[in-house]
């Protein structure tokens, strides 16, 4: 049986290439989102076919595309058969050049401004910047903040780059700034995937007060408490990925936590 998403508000989004929009919007009134993270390279078939149905039943937004590194083929794969079952719109999340395809809805054009590989700055974005001008792609401009998460994560090794400390809130305040003032549309905290602790919730709180525009945090969270607290310390958007992998059962369980969110809430609750 072909499973089809209910949500109304994703099918608008995706026919009329306006996710940004969206996230603008939802930021203004304090409505979070929900994003899965799917890397090809780990997610088998029927595993792939639970975690969207999952993704359905808990009311997922979107679904991030994507990996460090995506050794095989199964990108375009994982687009298809994600769209033939439901209207969740697909963001590519790539970690390198070679992870493109139109079957996506959108693709977040990633500049690692946590780091000074002046390849991951705006090198890699040269080279591909004639494919996407031509693309149909929605592409949403993101600066791109590792931070560190307790262990050498994949991202911070093949970036080649050193994370932002845990417990530096300035450096990361400071960074976030510069990347909004740069005309970046995002700003992306990540402690990488597998990290052993997530990005504090004290980093996330300086950050989303001293920027405009949204904020997005993953990496390492695996409870649904852990989502709550994102949330009250002002993340806009919320990505899970490495958790799910091995008990998809999260995405429902965390679902929970942005159902019970109230925006305007106090960060002091947690």
């Amino acid at each position: 049986m072909e499973l089809k998403s209910v949500s109304l508000s994703s099918t608008i989004i995706n026919s009329m290439q306006n996710i940004y929009q969206d996230w603008q919007a939802a930021r203004q009134t304090g409505d979070k989102k929900f994003v899965v993270l799917i890397d090809p390279d780990k997610l088998r078939v029927r595993e792939l076919e639970k975690v969207i149905e999952l993704s359905i039943t808990g009311g997922v937004d979107y679904f991030f595309i994507g990996g460090s590194l995506v050794v095989n083929d199964m990108l375009d794969q994982v687009l298809k058969s994600i769209r033939e079952k439901c209207t969740i719109p697909m963001i590519l999340f790539p970690g390198n050049s070679f992870q493109l395809s139109y079957r996506a809805d959108a693709l977040l054009f990633l500049s690692l401004i946590s780091g000074r590989n002046a390849e991951l700055l705006i090198g890699k974005h040269v080279i591909t910047a004639p494919f996407l001008k031509m693309s149909p792609l929605e592409i949403i401009s993101t600066g791109y903040m590792l931070i560190d998460g307790g262990i050498q994560t994949t991202v911070q090794y093949m970036s080649n780059t050193t994370p932002i400390p845990a417990n530096k809130e300035d450096i990361a305040v400071c960074t976030a700034m510069a990347g909004e003032l740069l005309g970046l549309k995002m700003i992306y905290m990540d402690a990488g995937s597998g990290a052993v602790k997530p990005v504090p919730a004290a980093m996330i709180e300086a950050v989303s007060g001293a920027i405009q525009v949204p904020l997005i945090v993953g990496g390492g969270i695996k409870t649904p408490e852990k989502v709550a607290e994102n949330l009250k310390s002002g993340a806009d958007i919320i990505v899970v990925g490495n958790a799910i992998e091995s008990r998809p059962e999260l995405i429902v369980e965390m679902s929970a936590a942005f159902r019970e969110f109230k925006p305007g809430k106090s960060s002091d609750a947690v």
